[in-house]
């Protein structure tokens, strides 16, 4: 079973048992747009009390009456969906930027104020001293003391204390406005074109996909320059024709960064092993990276499991410091949240390398991609299994060959 096969058997398990509460995380990680489809028509009939994990913007405002969103120290619940919610937090950013803009400037103009104040009664108590005068010098001991008769420095030095206790206040206003800091994101990727004239190709060829199944391919190249979506139902036969297509790549490894759907857990490890033993320069680049990835980078050196998230964007910014020629990705959005799938679209989309993506996001694909492969049903009219690819130009949707 393909990763979204068995996705859709977990799921419909769950919900064939009718829990009380039903938790999933990430949902449609791994579905075709015809499963997705049917998981939100069986999640709308859900009766009972549901949490919903998940990355996948539309679905969230679909189905969500509430969001929780989780902003380290922060935990906010907002109301309706995912759009709705992030707008809201916008708001309540701008309005906290505005809040905390207005109480610096009356901190720094009470400051202002009691720094007059403070130079005022230092020249008082600088008028009011005896200090280097003569003993018998009468006259100036007699100014010196009407000055002290007649000044006002009982009421300044008041006025001071009155204007401290306020510049207290200001600063403790100041301090409790909840803004938030925000770090840079968004990395730019460091790929460049290859010289090649192709950066792989295949002859038409079948790959088998099961007992008396095959998948049906027409011959393939890709240019340094090509930017591919490889689309397909679940089972269709994706993941096999990117494994082949791997071993036809005619690059240096170096040169090829590849994002597998799924990582183990022991390459996952080795993998942050691999990060520790960089050199210093080298991890601190990548670091950088992560970083901009949305991620700490200090919780990724020091967990030995992190997250399947964090693993594709450590795998990611490995492979960005090879500067490659190609990347090839399979269901690039799985696992990462909001943020760091806009960053990954930004970056991708500002790389010069070639790009071969595989997923189900097809708002991530409209970005990014000018050409779709596509996988299906050799005859859709039948029931026999095998399964054919054809090119289709998303600019003239119109099948190539």
């Amino acid at each position: 079973m393909s990763h979204g096969e068995r996705k859709r058997a977990q799921i419909g398990v769950a919900l064939w048992r009718r829990p009380q509460i039903l938790a999933i995380d990430e949902p449609t990680n791994h579905l075709d747009a015809a499963a997705r489809d049917l998981l939100i028509t069986a999640l709308q009939s859900f009766q009972g009390v549901g949490l919903l994990v998940s990355h996948d913007r539309a679905l969230l405002d679909t189905l969500c009456q509430q969001c929780v969103f989780i902003d380290p120290p922060q935990v906010v619940l907002r109301p309706g969906g995912f759009s709705q919610g992030s707008r809201q937090a916008e708001a309540e950013a701008r309005r906290a930027d505005k809040q905390y803009a207005h109480a610096k400037r009356e901190r720094q103009r009470v400051e202002r104020e009691a720094h007059r104040r403070r130079a005022d009664a230092a020249q008082a108590h600088h008028k009011r001293s005896k200090r280097g005068l003569a003993k018998k010098d009468h006259d100036a001991r007699g100014q010196k003391n009407l000055a002290r008769a007649t000044g006002k420095d009982g009421v300044g030095g008041k006025l001071l204390r009155q204007l401290d206790a306020r510049l207290d206040r200001v600063r403790h206003k100041q301090e409790a406005i909840g803004v938030t800091k925000t770090s840079a994101l968004g990395i730019l990727m460091q790929g460049t074109q290859s010289k090649r004239a192709t950066l792989f190709s295949l002859r038409a060829c079948r790959l088998p996909l099961g007992p008396d199944r095959w998948l049906h391919v027409p011959s393939l190249y890709m240019r340094p320059d090509d930017r591919i979506a490889l689309t397909g139902a679940n089972g269709s036969g994706k993941s096999t024709l990117i494994a082949r297509l791997i071993k036809s790549v005619e690059l240096p490894p170096e040169r090829v960064t590849y994002i597998p759907q799924e990582i183990p857990r022991q390459q996952a490890k080795d993998i942050v092993g691999q990060t520790r033993s960089l050199a210093k320069d080298q991890r601190g680049q990548l670091m950088t990276m992560i970083s901009r990835l949305g991620s700490r980078p200090q919780r990724l050196l020091e967990t030995g499991q992190p997250s399947p998230g964090e693993v594709r964007k450590l795998l990611l910014a490995l492979g960005m410091l090879h500067t490659p020629h190609l990347i090839v990705m399979d269901e690039p959005t799985n696992h990462l949240d909001v943020p760091s799938i806009e960053c990954l679209e930004t970056a991708l989309h500002d790389c010069p390398c070639g790009l071969l993506l595989v997923s189900h996001d097809a708002y991530f694909l409209s970005r990014l991609t000018k050409t779709r492969w596509q996988i299906r049903r050799q005859d859709e009219a039948s029931s026999h299994p095998d399964m054919t690819l054809r090119i289709v130009d998303v600019d003239t949707p119109q099948a190539i060959g």
